[in-house]
């Protein structure tokens, strides 16, 4: 249990030349995106045998024991011989989750549908596969279904630590943060543990406690033995270090994370916009380069091609950019809601409108934080301002310490002319996390610049 808390121009030839990288990268994509689309379905079930009477012996808990995907390889023999196993598919319908979070990879989510669906078929309502529901709801984005599957879960079992973490992860991402803040409490009290430390510091960081959070997370660092654990928990405290500026005390969480794990994406892509941020950029280039060839994913290749910009090559910068639009059709294609994604990147490397139409979308569907931002921005990107100032504003009501989105205030707050709440915003972005963008920190100087200037 936590203690203590109280709550330019190119040559022809060098123009087809790019033209046939990024289309090879688009390829790559695609392939990383439909690799091993039939593995649930080679696991046909012939008939004959009768559906299992008690949960597989293949235990959820495998799937942080070791390698995953020798996990799953295991688990696809075990169901080649017990095709009846509610409890084996369900397991295999979770490790597909994980995987696809682990490794950026949303084909797996039609995957683990398939694995959680066959789950229910041979036994209807079974607490396994439902908490699976949970999860897979969460990380396709669908977090109105994530609560439900995560209630009806906790119906059953009120101490499912799935159940429990899949529903607060539901609630902050719904905006719903004092009720967020009530479920970390009672999955603290129920079942205390890293799953649970890391979404009660979570839910902490968010309302601005810092202090509890980074205390909570080092509890939890404590008690990893796993090395997935210690990986993940690890970059939890990188991540939480890097968004207070923190950059030498990120970097090391993250060499702590790569130490258990040297393929952990999280921790990859924070250590290299650590590097960014301390002006390393040679490795911080390199960093992300090694993990858009492996993960192609929005956040590392916005952060990418930012850098390549940053040094003159714009041409390579509208490759990754372009990459985005690739990765948001095909986790479409995957059942995941990429619209929060769209917005984000459009906003200031794509199509503004769509960005507009993605960011309206998003909000419509959940109140948080994040979604106000990326309205917020996506308007003023789009000269509605004075329509922006209010989703800014409520960005940063809950006294979450983001630097991006006191920028993002800041920038609102100048175009609708209240330049002293401005310099103050803009001033607390970079005072907070000066590196925390490329293109961001650079131009929140500039404007900072010109307010001081002209007043």
């Amino acid at each position: 249990m936590v203690p203590g808390t109280n709550d330019g121009e190119t040559t022809a030839s060098g123009g087809r030349l790019r033209a046939v990288q990024l289309g090879g990268s688009a390829v790559l994509l695609a392939i990383a995106l439909t690799a091993g689309s039939l593995a649930v379905g080679a696991l046909r079930d012939d008939g004959g045998t009768t559906v299992a009477a008690a949960p597989s012996a293949m235990s959820p808990a495998m799937l942080s024991s070791g390698d995953l995907d020798a996990s799953i390889s295991s688990l696809q023999a075990h169901l080649r011989s017990q095709p009846k196993d509610f409890g084996g598919w369900a397991t295999l319908g979770l490790a597909y989750v994980e995987q696809a979070r682990t490794k950026g990879d949303p084909s797996r989510y039609p995957q683990a549908d398939k694995a959680l669906k066959r789950s229910l078929e041979l036994k209807a309502g079974n607490e396994q596969a439902l908490a699976g529901r949970a999860a897979l709801a969460a990380a396709r984005h669908d977090f109105a279904d994530a609560l439900k599957y995560a209630d009806r879960t906790l119906k059953q079992n009120p101490y499912n630590e799935r159940a429990l973490s899949s529903r607060i992860d539901a609630l902050v991402e719904l905006g719903r943060y004092a009720d967020a803040a009530k479920a970390a409490d009672t999955a603290d009290s129920r079942k205390p543990g890293i799953p649970v430390f890391t979404r009660y510091a979570y839910v902490h960081e968010l309302r601005g406690d810092v202090t509890t959070a980074k205390r909570v997370l080092k509890q939890a660092f404590a008690s990893a033995s796993t090395p997935g654990d210690v990986a993940y928990v690890a970059a939890q405290l990188g991540q939480l270090a890097w968004n207070q500026g923190e950059y030498k005390e990120a970097l090391d969480h993250f060499a702590r994370a790569l130490a258990a794990d040297e393929d952990y994406l999280p921790a990859l892509e924070g250590r290299a916009r650590a590097q960014a941020a301390s002006g390393d950029e040679k490795e911080a280039v390199r960093g992300l380069e090694n993990v858009v060839a492996r993960y192609p994913l929005p956040g590392p290749l916005v952060e990418l091609g930012e850098l390549y910009a940053e040094r003159g090559d714009q041409d390579r910068a509208d490759d990754q950019f372009a990459l985005v639009d690739a990765w948001t059709a095909l986790a479409r294609a995957n059942g995941v809601n990429a619209d929060l994604d769209t917005a984000l990147a459009a906003a200031d490397h794509g199509d503004k409108k769509a960005a507009l139409r993605a960011a309206r979308a998003e909000w419509d569907r959940r109140h948080t934080v994040h979604t106000a931002d990326a309205l917020a921005w996506a308007l003023h990107v789009n000269g509605e301002d004075e329509e922006a100032l209010p989703y800014a504003r409520r960005a940063t009501a809950t006294g979450y310490r983001n630097a991006s989105f006191l920028y993002h205030r800041g920038i609102v707050e100048r175009a609708t002319g209240h330049e002293k709440d401005a310099r103050t915003h803009l001033g607390a972005a970079l005072k907070l996390n000066p590196g925390f963008s490329t293109l961001g920190a650079g131009e929140a100087r500039k404007a900072l610049k010109d307010l001081e200037a002209a007043k």
